[in-house]
């Protein structure tokens, strides 16, 4: 599609900008409500309204019924670095989903690879990612379906959000990580219509903290 002659507005030019760091940033794009908040726009109709002039324009490819549907037609902006990938398993963004043992966790051991975005990974050693199953981390935008990026790691700060592994139940579940003041840890879900899982310490194993989100296309 060849672009119309007629120059960008102030607020066109903000939105598609805001776009295009956006997706170098993170690998997927925005939500209407991320340009709203992320450009100061008084409303999603108003974020719509001018994303059809930009869509008109030949600025960018839009499906108005997908979440994410936003696809930017400027090749200067192509992401053309892409790295592999392991999809290793998947995680419970709920009830904790029962898996064998911590093998299960072994990247070596997938067959299976995702192609990602370079700035998604940074550079980062131990990345790989997990299929998401329920819906305990919706409010972290974090759906049913989803792939997270996860780094290997053993130990993570209060509110990131992790893979846990419970030892005993030999179960594996996605959630924020909180050490309480009863000496123990809360496993948070970000969902206000679920509980907290208190667990004791010597029961939880980290095996890695999300560092991105890729969103389903189901």
């Amino acid at each position: 599609m060849k672009r119309q002659s007629k120059a960008l507005s102030t607020k066109q030019k903000k939105i598609f900008e805001f776009i295009r760091d956006f997706l170098r940033e993170r690998g997927y794009p925005p939500t209407v409500r991320d340009i709203v908040h992320g450009c100061g726009i008084s409303s999603t109709s108003v974020a719509s309204y001018n994303l059809n002039i930009l869509k008109n324009k030949g600025y960018i490819r839009r499906s108005p019924d997908i979440s994410r549907g936003i696809e930017l037609l400027d090749s200067s902006v192509a992401l053309r670095n892409k790295v592999q990938v392991p999809v290793i398993g998947q995680i419970a963004a709920g009830k904790p989903i029962p898996v064998p043992d911590s093998d299960t966790w072994d990247v070596t051991a997938s067959a299976e690879t995702i192609e990602v975005p370079q700035s998604l990974t940074r550079g980062k050693e131990g990345i790989y990612a997990l299929k998401v199953k329920g819906l305990s981390m919706i409010d972290a935008l974090i759906n049913d379906g989803d792939i997270v990026l996860m780094q290997q790691m053993s130990v993570v700060e209060n509110g990131e959000m992790a893979a846990i592994w419970l030892k005993s139940e030999k179960e594996a579940t996605l959630k924020k990580f909180y050490y309480d003041k009863r000496g123990r840890v809360r496993l948070q879900p970000a969902n206000s219509q679920m509980k907290p899982i208190y667990v004791n310490p010597e029961n939880v194993e980290i095996q890695g903290k999300v560092i991105g989100v890729i969103r389903g296309l189901t």
